[in-house]
């Protein structure tokens, strides 16, 4: 299959990315894969919303709402990013909202709106203006993967679901142009689609946490295959932890949104007693509620939403998780405990998703765009996905080659990192990271969990892609019954082997504790802030 541009991944950056490819170059060949089915995806599960700057039009400020402007949500993200953001790409996210919010409803997303006309917006934690619009109540992102789900199927866009990454194409060996991507199809079929430009937008790797947020699709497939390509990741380490994942009373976990706490729901210890500033960045609330859990026991905190009004109205989707967990959130508090939720480290990029290899582009959670730093502000991760997906495809269509590499800082920590040879089972692999690599880090940890990484039995599999590798379940991305399904999971559990030895490697290299990174045996932070830049030993990702 030849295609003039391929895009790995079907959430809101990788839709963006080809339909606006497709809008500025209409003939041209587009092609999608994706490893589930369409909108299987984190984007489906977002519940806040797109944090963005809409003052213009009859749908602009609401009456009585405090003034807001880009220069306040460009500090409020540099602020959250605790020193290692990219100025230039806050300013770029930031300054870009109205127009991505008008690309999307363009495409069929339809915001709630007060009864004014004016489009609602929430307050979430670390925002100093309620800025975050939404769409379904509290399943905005439901709505987004829908609508550009709907645009993709009726555009000229080539679509292949349940269709995994294997590795990308180097004709001259790792670290040289992409040329294209070797994919394993439904039925386990092996297919090579040549392409201008490969772009990986496969989102985050949740799911090498034993507790997560996330869907079971997210797996670092990108990440993992763009480092074995030779591609430079940046700041790894740097994974969110949301503070309020539910813990229903069969066991169930699932997200509250914090703009649930926007609207004034309060954390409690076991005592009833408030604990943090529930409005603070999610690495604070997640280590002060890490803090009171072990205060206690280790027994869940309580977030008390009782006192909300509306509460089912506003959080449809949060309301209809709860009681299927079999609790009444509206009449008791629900227990909640951190888990991994976003990946702000991922693949190198430039302004325009350009990675450190020709032909190979990155967006949304899977690239480093300089965006989120040390801790990503609510709702902009739709918002990333949006702006520099469309950005990615202008650059992509303007065929201009990068006039430099991604920027990076002489001081930048710089390391070579063995991947693993053997794949550790998915159960194993999950626990030690979750105890090793999760909220509280410490050298010996992290040193532990590399050493494991490292002396685990080697398997005699060449292959990255064939399924003769030890793993946990395939998930909805490979359902068991699939011809194809015990590749895919080894594809997985690849991935993930990889993405845990760079997420090590990395927290190793930061000697400091640093928004979402905290090392218990290195509390404070070090200035100034340095990036850490991660690539694979040569010969090592074979």
């Amino acid at each position: 299959m030849d295609v003039d541009v391929l895009v790995v991944g079907s959430g809101i950056a990788g839709l963006t990315t080809a339909l606006e490819v497709l809008r500025l170059q209409p003939g041209a060949r587009v092609a999608v894969a994706t490893k589930a089915a369409l909108g299987d995806g984190a984007t489906a599960w977002a519940q806040g919303g797109i944090a963005a700057v809409l003052l213009d039009g009859p749908a602009g400020r609401p009456a009585g709402a405090p003034l807001d402007e880009v220069a306040l949500h460009v500090a409020d993200t540099l602020a959250a990013g605790d020193g290692l953001c990219v100025p230039e790409a806050v300013a770029v996210l930031c300054g870009a909202g109205a127009s991505a919010i008008t690309a999307l409803e363009r495409r069929g997303l339809q915001l709630d709106h007060r009864p004014d006309g004016t489009r609602a917006r929430g307050l979430e934690a670390a925002h100093s203006r309620p800025r975050i619009v939404h769409a379904g109540g509290d399943t905005t992102g439901a709505h987004v993967a829908r609508a550009l789900g709907t645009a993709v199927r009726a555009s000229r866009v080539a679509l292949l679901e349940r269709t995994a990454l294997v590795s990308l194409v180097t004709p001259d060996g790792p670290g040289t142009t992409v040329t294209g991507a070797r994919l394993r199809g439904p039925g386990g079929e092996d297919l090579v689609v040549s392409a201008r430009a490969v772009v990986l937008a496969t989102g985050g790797h949740g799911q090498v946490h034993a507790h997560t947020t996330t869907p079971p699709v997210a797996t670092g497939d990108g990440l993992a295959a763009a480092v074995r390509a030779g591609a430079v990741a940046r700041d790894v380490e740097m994974v969110q932890f949301h503070p309020t994942a539910g813990t229903g009373r069969d066991g169930r976990t699932f997200l509250v949104s914090e703009a649930v706490r926007g609207e004034g729901a309060v954390l409690l210890d076991a005592t009833g007693h408030r604990f943090t500033d529930e409005l603070a960045p999610r690495d604070v609330v997640a280590r002060a509620c890490a803090a009171a859990m072990a205060a206690q026991g280790g027994a869940p905190v309580l977030l008390d939403a009782t006192g909300v009004e509306g509460l089912r109205t506003r959080f449809p989707g949060i309301d209809a998780l709860t009681r299927a967990a079999g609790l009444d959130w509206t009449r008791e508090p629900v227990p909640v405990t951190p888990a991994a939720h976003y990946a702000m480290g991922g693949v190198l990029t430039d302004l325009d998703g350009r990675t450190t290899l020709p032909g190979l582009w990155a967006v949304g959670e899977v690239a480093s765009s300089g965006v989120h730093g040390a801790n990503r502000l609510a709702s902009n991760s739709l918002l990333e996905g949006a702006v520099f997906g469309a950005r990615a495809a202008a650059a992509v269509v303007a065929g201009a080659p990068a006039p430099t590499a991604p920027a990076t800082a002489a001081d930048d920590v710089r390391l070579e990192v063995e991947l693993p040879s053997a794949v550790l089972p998915r159960g194993e692999l999950r626990q030690l990271v979750w105890e090793h690599a999760g909220l509280l880090r410490d050298r010996g940890g992290l040193e532990l969990l590399t050493k494991t990484l490292a002396s685990h039995e080697r398997t005699d599999r060449e292959d990255p892609s064939l399924p003769e590798v030890p793993g946990g379940p395939a998930g909805p991305a490979a359902p068991p019954g699939r011809p194809g399904a015990a590749a895919v999971a080894a594809l997985e559990d690849r991935a993930l082997t990889d993405v845990a030895a760079l997420l090590a490697a990395g927290a190793l290299a930061r000697e400091e504790s640093r928004g979402a990174h905290a090392r218990t045996d290195h509390p404070g932070r070090r200035e100034p802030a340095r990036h850490v830049l991660l690539s694979a030993v040569p010969g090592s990702a074979a």
